[in-house]
């Protein structure tokens, strides 16, 4: 059992023209072999990119990709054919399988922030496949909004005070993707960028001090 506190300034950060990224995990030239993944999940990146700007064609295989956008929109396409626009309130998964080569683009009406989780996948050399799903979120509790195998992907929208139950599962991540958390026993507040990370922990109830948006991967 263990709880670990990962802060936002803290996170490996990427410049580019036109864009900037903070890490989660190792990447790229960015390296600890102490932080190299949580589980199955191998990158989760705090994206920003100004409008038109983004990364060019690129490949992939064998990862599941998961995009969640905050504000903005994202344009996609890969070799397979897909193209879509990716809103908030919106999730975007493009399991890459056997090889794909897709861009991402922020839209034209301003700065995008999203965020990509990226996880190992249960089964390699599958058929790439892209879907853009619309997602009900219900206020003030955790929703499930994409299941992958064994992961589960959920976000809160939490009023000022509003508690949530994380789930109980073999690890947890949680990511405050704006707002805070109240202090409380585990930790002092937790603010936009910070995460925790629980391993066969029981749930625990956290509480939002502002309005906050939580995204969090279970992975039994």
């Amino acid at each position: 059992m263990s709880v670990e506190i990962r802060r936002g300034t803290d996170r490996f950060l990427t410049r580019g023209d036109g864009h900037f990224t903070r890490h989660s995990f190792s990447f790229g030239t960015h390296y600890d072999p102490d932080n190299v993944a949580f589980g199955p999940l191998v990158c989760h990146d705090d994206h920003r990119l100004k409008a038109g700007t983004g990364f060019t064609d690129h490949p992939h295989r064998d990862v599941e990709i998961v995009t969640w956008v905050l504000s903005g929109s994202l344009l996609h396409t890969d070799s397979e054919g897909h193209t879509g626009v990716v809103h908030p309130g919106e999730v975007q998964v493009l399991s890459a399988g056997s090889g794909v080569t897709h861009a991402e683009i922020a839209g034209p009406e301003g700065q995008v922030r999203f965020v990509q989780a990226w996880l190992t996948p249960s089964e390699t050399g599958t058929t790439p496949t892209y879907a853009v799903t619309p997602v009900d979120l219900v206020p003030g509790e955790l929703t499930p909004v994409v299941q992958l195998g064994a992961a589960t992907f959920s976000v809160a929208h939490l009023g000022a005070g509003d508690p949530v139950t994380l789930p109980e599962a073999a690890r947890v991540h949680a990511f405050v993707a704006g707002g805070a958390l109240q202090r409380f026993s585990l930790a002092e507040p937790l603010s936009d960028g910070d995460a925790f990370r629980f391993t066969d922990e029981p749930a625990h109830t956290v509480t939002a001090a502002v309005p906050t948006e939580l995204l969090v991967w279970a992975f039994d």
